[in-house]
């Protein structure tokens, strides 16, 4: 079992490049308990750094003076030293196209402009539940268990992986779309499907419809992650029948209790 960190324990890069900005969040981080910040200005900075000494948690700005934090995050996906490393965006902003490639790279949080202490510490509770996750499902067997996820990026196939094998989880299929899945469940039988709304060739609606009306495995619980807010559409998934709906990012305390519940339904 990995060993119980707490927020003192976290070693945490903020990369910041305002002054004032990076001192209040200071203070914040001070102030919740934590022991050890490093404060660096720019995303190259940041790489550079943490390609001498990993740190357990990445805090950054969106708008950096040489990327942006959707670039900062998907250069640590990227590098298999620091893929693993918890991520949490702050910014302002709320533009969909904007902060999806941040979700979809496994960001733990993302923290909107203004936040406050409670806010801070929720997000930090969350990166310490990624990095000392629970190892079993009780009851659920998950060494048992048969997951197939479908999600068009391998940046989120690859987060989904680790977070299911962290809860003991060893047996997982992966699918870029909905056609790959079908294909995949004609012949493979599953315990879960966990699959992402926005996907091309086949959606994630499109899968669910198809797995309820016409795949042999009509029963199989489906959990849908995504970044979908139109609830036109999430309505539309609810009656097609999908087991449950969550957010993208997630918190790693989610995945037990979204598990056992897409599979106890």
């Amino acid at each position: 079992m990995p060993p119980t960190i707490s927020i003192h324990d976290l070693q945490v890069v903020l990369v910041e490049p305002s002054r004032m900005q990076a001192a209040l969040v200071s203070r914040m981080l001070e102030k919740l308990g934590l022991a050890s910040l490093e404060v660096l200005t720019s995303g190259r900075e940041a790489l550079e750094g943490m390609s001498r000494k990993t740190p357990s948690l990445v805090i950054s700005s969106l708008y950096l003076p040489d990327m942006a934090g959707t670039e900062l995050v998907s250069a640590m996906r990227s590098d298999p030293a620091l893929e693993r490393v918890p991520f949490i965006l702050i910014s302002s902003e709320t533009r969909p196209q904007v902060l999806d490639p941040v979700r979809q790279a496994g960001a733990c949080s993302i923290l909107p402009k203004p936040f406050d202490d409670a806010q801070l510490y929720r997000a930090l509770g969350g990166a310490v539940d990624y990095l000392s996750p629970e190892v079993s499902l009780d009851g659920l067997e998950p060494e048992r268990l048969r997951i197939l996820l479908v999600d068009d990026s391998g940046v989120t196939r690859r987060h989904y992986r680790r977070m299911l094998e962290e809860q003991g989880v060893s047996d997982i299929l992966e699918a870029e779309d909905g056609l790959e899945a079908v294909a995949m469940l004609a012949d493979t039988m599953v315990d879960l499907v966990i699959t992402d709304y926005n996907m091309p060739e086949m959606d994630g609606q499109q899968l669910v419809e198809y797995i309820r009306k016409q795949s042999w495995q009509s029963s199989v619980p489906i959990l849908m992650v995504t970044s979908e807010h139109n609830q036109q559409r999430l309505a539309a998934v609810e009656r097609a029948g999908v087991s449950a709906i969550c957010d993208k990012p997630f918190e790693q305390k989610s995945i037990k209790r979204l598990l056992a519940e897409a599979l106890a339904g």
